[in-house]
C-alpha cells in the first residue's frame, strides 16, 4: 500500500521525509539492541563474514541502478565536476560547485598527492578526481577504474577534448581487476561501501603500491555500526532500488583491516555536509523534472520514467534525512591514510 502511495506520487515529501526519520530511528534501535557488547559482538561477526566473501557482491545490479543512468542525467543533477560523492561545505559556502572543489582540495592534502607520481583511482565514476589530478598534475600518471561501460565512454571522450595524455581509463570488475603497474599512491572515494570482502581487496592495494606508498580512503560510515543493505521487504526500499549488495561501514571498520597496509591518519567528518550535498541534488533534480523524464523513459521505459524520477527524489531525501539525523553527528563520513610499510 505504502510502495503504491509513493509510486503515485500521493506523498507529499514532509510526510515521506517523516517516515524516513522513524525508518532511522529503527534502525539505530535494531543496531543497538542489546547494549554496546552485543553490538560489538555483531561488529566481530561481520568482519568474519566480510572476510568469508568474494570481494565484491552484485556489481551487476549496482551497475543498473546506478552507474548505466545516461551521464545527461548526472550532468543534470551533480555539480560541474559530477562529483557523485559527498562534498565539503566551508563556512558561508552555500554552492555546490564550491563544495566539491573543497573536497577535492582535501583529497590532495590528505593523501599528499603531488605533481609526478603515479595514482590509481579505483571507483572514478564521472571523473570528479581523475580528471581534477590530471590537469593540476600535469606530470603524473593516472589510472582511473570504473565499472560502467557508460562512465568510460564518458571520460574517454573527456581525455580527448581537453588533450590530456597523463589519464588512461579501464573498465573493470574489482573482483578480477590486476595490474602490472606499481603505483605511488591509490585512492578510492564512496567505492569501498559496494565491496565485501575488503581484506582480500587491501591485499591487492598494497601489492599496487610501491614500498612506501600511500592508499587515501573515502567513506560514508556509521559512527558505531556496521551493517549490510539487504532487502527483506517494504521498508528495505533503499537495499531494493539503490544499493543492492551494499553496506553500511562503521567508522572503525577499516581499522580492522590492516594485515598489509597500517593506518597513518584518520578524519572525521559530520554527516551535514552529506545532507547539503543531496539537498542541492535533489534541488537540481526538481528543476530539470522536463529535461529528465525523456532520459529516464530510455532506461525505465515510458510507463514507469515518472515513477522511477520520484524514485530518485526520495533516494536523495533519504540520503539527505540520514546523513542529516540528530545534526550529522549519526552517519558521517570518513577519510583514513593506509601505507606500505617500505621494510
Amino acid at each position: 500500500m505504502l510502495q503504491t502511495m509513493l509510486d503515485a506520487g500521493l506523498l507529499p515529501d514532509a510526510l515521506i521525509r517523516h517516515g524516513i526519520r522513524r525508518l532511522n530511528r529503527r534502525r539505530l534501535a535494531e543496531e543497538g539492541r542489546g547494549g554496546e557488547e552485543a553490538a560489538q559482538a555483531r561488529l566481530t561477526a561481520w568482519v568474519a563474514q566480510m572476510r568469508e566473501s568474494p570481494i565484491a557482491l552484485q556489481t551487476e545490479a549496482a551497475n543498473a541502478q546506478h552507474y548505466e543512468v545516461p551521464t545527461e542525467f548526472y550532468r543534470a543533477v551533480l555539480g560541474p565536476r559530477l562529483k557523485y560523492s559527498c562534498c565539503y561545505f566551508e563556512p558561508g559556502v552555500s554552492s555546490l560547485a564550491r563544495a566539491e572543489e573543497a573536497m577535492l582540495e582535501r583529497y590532495v592534502e590528505r593523501a599528499h598527492l603531488e605533481d609526478g607520481q603515479e595514482i590509481l583511482e579505483l571507483g572514478c565514476g564521472w571523473g570528479s578526481l581523475c580528471l581534477y589530478l590530471a590537469e593540476r598534475f600535469p606530470r603524473s600518471r593516472i589510472l582511473g577504474v570504473s565499472n560502467s561501460r557508460t562512465q568510460k565512454t564518458f571520460l574517454d571522450a573527456e581525455i580527448d577534448r581537453r588533450r590530456l595524455g597523463n589519464l588512461e581509463i579501464l573498465t573493470a570488475d574489482m573482483n578480477s581487476l590486476q595490474s602490472e603497474r606499481r603505483f605511488d599512491r591509490v585512492v578510492s572515494i564512496e567505492m569501498f561501501e559496494h565491496m565485501r570482502n575488503w581484506e582480500r581487496l587491501l591485499a591487492k592495494i598494497a601489492m599496487w603500491l610501491r614500498p612506501g606508498g600511500k592508499f587515501f580512503l573515502h567513506i560514508f560510515a556509521h559512527a558505531r555500526y556496521a551493517y549490510p543493505f539487504e532487502d527483506h521487504g517494504p521498508n528495505d526500499w533503499m537495499a531494493r532500488y539503490f544499493f543492492t549488495g551494499g553496506m553500511m561501514p562503521s567508522d572503525a571498520l577499516p581499522l580492522y583491516f590492516q594485515k598489509e597496509l597500517r593506518i597513518l591518519d584518520h578524519w572525521r567528518l559530520d554527516g551535514t555536509h552529506y545532507e547539503r550535498t543531496a539537498e542541492l541534488w535533489l534541488n537540481n533534480l526538481d528543476r530539470a523534472r522536463s529535461k529528465l523524464l525523456p532520459l529516464l523513459a530510455g532506461v525505465y521505459g515510458e510507463k514507469d520514467a515518472l515513477r522511477w524520477f520520484r524514485n530518485w527524489r526520495i533516494f536523495f531525501m533519504a540520503c539527505s534525512e540520514l546523513w542529516g539525523f540528530r545534526g550529522g553527528r549519526e552517519w558521517l563520513v570518513s577519510h583514513y591514510l593506509f601505507e606500505r610499510p617500505s621494510g
